[in-house]
């Protein structure tokens, strides 16, 4: 029987299979205009629900999963760098699809696309609500209706993130690992350059967001901030109904959606792993875990005055998915939270890079 066990190696989800997921903190754009890529500003912790059983609500202990803690209208894009081999991600926002708009499903479909082709998509900054665009993935409190699954459901029941990953069928895959064991062997058959115009050595590149750029410091902790104590020194209590967040959307930036270029029947028909992903108040992380939350995002003014980079990526190869009538129609937080009073700087010419033409213990699955 295929291993479906779900491990955290650091602060990367690694699903059976090679998929690996990391949870971006970045700047949250205005919810007017088109923007381009907004950088990462380092990764969300992620903990597993299972070590925290005594504080966790049983509502988390029953759907099982991580958890990682988001402050109020904080933004976040998903990187799938470091996924080994062909996968179809399932990512749900409250159990609505991100890609399609659908209701989860435990089945891959098209007509339409109700997941993200890896390793082909390098990112996921929001949902597919435009052509050739994102809606950035920004927290906000269930219960207020801003929620994508409270617009699209009508209720806020979930909350949270779902990823769900299938494999390439036995066929397909052994087909692929021939081709790459092929490319591999030509690769290292090839003549090393020599003489005039030989490439020089380069050094290591620098820690990434993702992007392929180094990644900017987050902001400094907050003035009058503590170390957060050891997890054995939260407060023990029984556990409480903890403030639920989940997703909705805030400003568009230009980033696509890869339409699938196999056909349907290349992938299993069974998942291969899926997990919850709870959001937490910081607050609730802290009472949780007994750690503090990462500092509270970097202000982006600050961060384009510095001259600091926004990025532009296109794959001329790759068709991008058009937007479902039930993602367009997605409003931003700001109809229910008010007006974004952080001011805005554009990114200055030449500010924007374009880019491109073992794990720990299992994390525990449950009812969702």
């Amino acid at each position: 029987m295929a291993d479906t066990t779900v491990r955290i190696d650091g602060n990367t989800l690694r699903l059976p299979g090679g998929v690996a997921v990391r949870f971006i903190r970045t700047l949250r754009l205005p919810e007017t205009g088109t923007h381009p890529l907004p950088p990462g500003l380092g990764e969300f912790p992620v903990r597993r629900v299972a070590d925290y059983g005594d504080r966790v609500p049983e509502a988390w202990r029953a759907r099982g999963g991580v958890m990682l803690p988001v402050y109020l209208r904080e933004a976040m894009w998903l990187s799938f760098a470091g996924t080994s081999e062909p996968a179809a991600l399932q990512v749900g926002v409250g159990k609505v699809c991100a890609v399609s708009g659908r209701p989860w499903s435990d089945r891959l479909a098209r007509g339409p696309q109700n997941y993200v082709v890896l390793p082909r998509q390098p990112w996921l900054d929001g949902i597919n609500s435009g052509t050739g665009t994102v809606r950035q993935f920004v927290a906000v409190p269930l219960g207020l209706g801003a929620t994508v699954e409270g617009q699209v459901t009508g209720e806020e029941v979930w909350g949270g993130v779902q990823l769900q990953n299938f494999a390439l069928n036995d066929r397909e895959l052994a087909r692929w690992r021939a081709e790459e064991r092929q490319r591999a062997e030509r690769q290292r058959s090839m003549p090393a350059p020599s003489g005039y115009g030989a490439a020089m050595p380069m050094a290591a590149p620098p820690v990434s967001a993702g992007f392929g750029a180094p990644m900017p410091m987050a902001a400094p902790p907050a003035p009058g901030s503590v170390p957060a104590p050891a997890a054995s020194a939260a407060p023990a209590g029984p556990p409480r109904a903890a403030a639920a967040m989940g997703l909705g959307v805030g400003g568009s930036m230009r980033q696509e959606v890869y339409q699938d270029d196999r056909p349907l029947t290349d992938w299993s028909e069974q998942p291969a792993g899926r997990v919850f992903v709870h959001l937490v108040t910081p607050p609730e992380w802290r009472r949780i875990t007994g750690e503090a939350a990462p500092p509270s995002p970097v202000d982006r003014a600050a961060y384009t005055r510095a001259g600091l980079p926004w990025f532009d990526y296109y794959d001329e190869d790759a068709q991008d998915l058009a937007p479902t009538g039930t993602l367009q129609s997605v409003k931003p937080v700001g109809d229910w939270l008010g007006d974004d009073h952080e001011p805005w700087q554009p990114p200055a010419p030449g500010q924007t890079h374009q880019l491109k033409d073992a794990p720990g213990e299992p994390v525990e699955d449950g009812d969702w």
